[in-house]
């Protein structure tokens, strides 16, 4: 699934038109990488959000096509 489209599942951000200007801005990491928002996301990914002087780290458990709202938050675990 493409980054900015996981994002927007997830509900880490909450439309995928922000989250594919938040990974052309060059604040999105997959596994230590840079990432476009067309970068695949697999279970199992370490992703790393930039937002300004704080960071947000989370590992991918789970990629679905769609997702309750109140489900949205078992794809991911917060590392920090």
């Amino acid at each position: 699934m493409r980054l900015d489209k996981f994002l927007k599942i997830s509900r880490i951000i909450k439309r995928r038109t922000v989250a594919k200007e938040f990974a052309e801005s060059e604040r999105a990491f997959i596994n230590g990488r840079l990432a476009k928002p067309s970068s695949e996301v697999k279970k199992g990914d370490i992703i790393t959000l930039k937002m300004g002087d704080k960071e947000l780290t989370f590992e991918v458990l789970d990629v679905r096509e769609n997702v309750k709202a109140n489900e949205a938050k078992n794809l991911y675990r917060i590392i920090e």
